[in-house]
């Protein structure tokens, strides 16, 4: 969904500081974090405001977003309705060289210019058995079941996942999904589930962008499946139909599209945009999803999270560490402990052994993932949909929120120094997936938490902290098992990546 943009100032965007001539994302997203942290009383919320080196700092608040978050059941909830509240207040929605709040757009902009293109698949009408491919073989049945005791046992997958891709495995009958209306926000989208769903007679409501070749992929992927495509169209001025919505500049009329629909309906939240925009399209898509949800209280939330975070983790998982830990031929102990001093403590930095307790009587870790690379922009618009995802959930909304394995797309392999990584990502003992693989899991994962009522997305399954929401299903490639912090490992495995793939 690049160039989403149909003017330079439509739609929604940063705000614009008194006395100052273009937006901050930085002193947006410190405003953000500093209402969700000092809303319960973290003692970093006062430090990040005088933040200077926000581009190299912004992992620690978000650290401290989670740990404060462990300590209390009651302040995931809290953390999460201040950071959205101040968000909410802060982006603008520009049209026509008129500027209004956001949250006001959504009120007061009621058109629906859309008109429903409708496609019915022409394929085999017959429900494709689900497979995952992997290393060019289709994984199925026992062989399947083989695969996945083996990610398990590696730890590449948690437990919780592994038990859902075995339920999936067996209840065939839950890929029928013709009783189901899905919204695709980013339909397009390179690691989301759309060639999945066309076989399993979904009935899709696509959304992307009004481009001739995106729309090209989406009708015939949907063309030669079995599934029934509902579009959004618009009549141009030549007579001429259009195919597309911009989730940036018509975001309230996509909200409005969306309410004339009397079916129950399934929002995923799968757009993804480069830099600052991820952060304007994931505001996009939660307003959206928001205006859907206060008509359409039955409505489900998925979004797919990445590895490369900070999570709260299982205590078992803290375990697991410590022993990897200790486990390390001596050559590796020695040769890490050694750069880590030479680096003035830089590289290899022990992952987190700290066990934080809760007022629920647990004990919970940290995985500290956060890559630099990927920027304080990418972190917050993540953030901002897993507060989002708790927020739906307390307020009785199923919410899909699963943790997706890091993947090869585009979006990151384009990125020399990510690329060579997760080439090299193997020296760690640390699994990347291919975006086929990743498709057919994360497609499978939600048939699961639709038709699952034991998973944690089931708002009236009592969880014993609300951000075992998150922790739930995790499928994170490995990463919350390695012994380091992951972005003081990276240059290595990057260096290897890339030695591998020379040599």
């Amino acid at each position: 969904m690049s160039n989403i943009l149909q003017s330079k100032n439509d739609g929604i965007q940063f705000p614009i500081q008194s006395g100052k001539q273009s937006p901050s994302t930085t002193n947006t997203a410190k405003k953000i974090l500093y209402a969700a942290l000092s809303s319960v009383d973290s003692p970093l919320a006062s430090q990040l405001k005088a933040e200077k080196n926000w581009r190299k700092k912004y992992p620690a608040y978000f650290q401290e977003l989670v740990k404060t978050g462990i300590s209390s059941v009651h302040y995931p909830l809290l953390i999460a309705q201040n950071g959205l509240d101040a968000a909410k207040g802060l982006f603008t929605f520009n049209r026509a060289g008129q500027q209004s709040t956001l949250e006001q757009a959504m009120s007061d902009i009621e058109d629906q210019p859309f008109d429903n293109y409708v496609l019915k698949g022409e394929g085999n009408s017959a429900i494709e058995a689900w497979y995952i491919p992997f290393n060019g073989e289709k994984l199925q049945g026992q062989a399947l079941l083989e695969q996945i005791d083996r990610w398990e046992n590696q730890k590449v997958i948690e437990p919780s996942h592994a038990k859902a891709l075995r339920l999936l495995q067996a209840h065939p009958e839950w890929f029928d999904l013709s009783s189901r209306t899905m919204v695709l926000f980013g339909a397009a989208s390179e690691a989301g589930p759309l060639s999945w769903l066309a076989k399993w007679r979904a009935n899709i409501i696509a959304i992307d962008l009004p481009n001739p070749q995106i729309w090209e992929k989406i009708t015939q992927t949907v063309q030669q499946g079995n599934a029934t495509l509902i579009a959004p169209q618009i009549s141009l001025a030549n007579k001429e139909k259009q195919l597309g919505a911009n989730l940036l500049t018509q975001t309230p009329e996509i909200a409005n599209w969306l309410n004339t629909f009397a079916e129950t309906l399934d929002l995923a939240g799968i757009a993804y945009l480069d830099g600052e925009k991820h952060v304007r399209v994931s505001i996009a898509m939660i307003s959206i999803m928001e205006q859907v949800s206060k008509q359409k209280a039955d409505s489900s939330i998925m979004f797919m999270l990445t590895p490369t975070d900070i999570y709260a983790i299982p205590k078992s998982v803290v375990n697991s560490i410590q022993e990897k830990t200790q486990q390390r031929p001596m050559i590796e102990k020695l040769l890490t402990r050694s750069i880590h001093n030479i680096s003035l403590t830089n590289f290899f930095k022990p992952n987190t052994k700290q066990l934080i307790r809760s007022d629920n009587g647990q004990q919970y870790g940290i995985s500290d993932c956060m890559v630099i690379e990927q920027g304080p922009n990418y972190a917050l618009a993540k953030r901002l949909q897993q507060w989002f995802a708790i927020r739906s959930r307390a307020r009785g909304q199923k919410t899909v929120i699963n943790i997706a394995p890091s993947t090869t797309t585009r979006s990151v392999v384009k990125n020399p120094i990510l690329k060579a990584a997760f080439a090299g990502a193997d020296l760690f003992k640390v699994e990347t997936f291919s975006p086929e693989t990743t498709n057919a899991i994360m497609a499978a994962l939600w048939v699961h938490d639709l038709n699952n009522p034991e998973s944690a997305t089931n708002p009236t399954k009592q969880l014993n902290h609300p951000l075992e929401l998150i922790m739930e299903n995790a499928n994170h490639g490995g990463l919350w098992h390695v012994p380091y912090l992951a972005r003081t490992a990276l240059p290595f495995a990057a260096a290897y990546g890339w030695i591998k793939e020379k040599f």
